[in-house]
C-alpha cells in the first residue's frame, strides 16, 4: 500500500536536509551503497530502481553543504493497531564522524512522531555493525533482541541482525 498521506518532499535542521530522491540521485546513491566500507552493510540493495520505485518506501537523500552525503529510507505499518514506521540509513565514508547520521535520523525520527503520528520506529542494523547500533542508541533506539541469521551477507554467509526500536518520547537530540 503507498505511503499515505506522501511524504514531505524535505525536512531540514540541526546542518542537515533530507529531500525526497528522485531518478537523478539514482547515480550518487548507487555509488554511495557500493562504497567499500557501506557495501557490506547493505547486501540486498537490489538495482537501484527497484528501491526507489517501491510505493511503499520513502527514500531521502541526507544532504550536508549541498552535497549528497547519504541516504535514508522509511516505511510504515499504518493499520491503527500497530501504528509505526521503520527506517534505514547509510553515510558516505567521507561523511562519517561528523554526527550526521544521527541528526539525519533525529530529524526524521521526530517527524515521524510528530507529524506522521507514529507511536514507535524500529530499525534492523546487522549485529556485527558497532558503528551503526553506537549511533542509533545515541538518538534513543533500544535493543529490542537479535534476530538470529536474519540476513545473508556480501560473502553468502547467514548473519544476525540487532532489532532495535525507539517510542514516541524516547527521542534524543544528537
Amino acid at each position: 500500500m503507498p505511503i499515505d498521506p506522501p511524504p514531505v518532499k524535505s525536512l531540514s535542521g540541526a546542518g542537515v536536509r533530507l529531500r525526497l530522491a528522485t531518478r537523478e540521485d539514482l547515480p550518487a546513491l548507487t555509488a554511495l551503497v557500493r562504497e567499500p566500507d557501506v557495501a557490506p552493510w547493505w547486501p540486498t540493495w537490489g538495482p537501484p530502481e527497484e528501491e526507489f520505485v517501491d510505493p511503499e518506501v520513502a527514500t531521502y537523500v541526507i544532504e550536508a553543504g549541498g552535497e549528497t552525503a547519504g541516504v535514508l529510507l522509511f516505511h510504515e505499518e499504518t493499520a491503527p493497531a500497530y501504528r509505526s514506521a521503520g527506517m534505514d540509513i547509510a553515510v558516505s565514508g567521507r561523511f562519517r564522524g561528523l554526527g550526521l547520521g544521527r541528526r539525519a535520523l533525529a530529524l526524521m525520527a521526530r517527524h515521524l512522531f510528530e507529524e506522521r503520528a507514529h507511536h514507535r520506529l524500529t530499525i534492523d542494523p546487522a549485529a556485527a555493525n558497532a558503528r551503526a547500533i553506537r549511533a542509533y542508541h545515541a538518538v534513543g533506539f533500544r535493543d529490542v533482541g537479535v534476530m538470529r541469521r536474519s540476513e545473508r551477507g556480501p560473502d553468502g554467509v547467514w548473519r544476525d541482525g540487532l532489532l532495535m526500536d525507539m517510542l514516541a518520547g524516547e527521542l534524543r537530540e544528537p
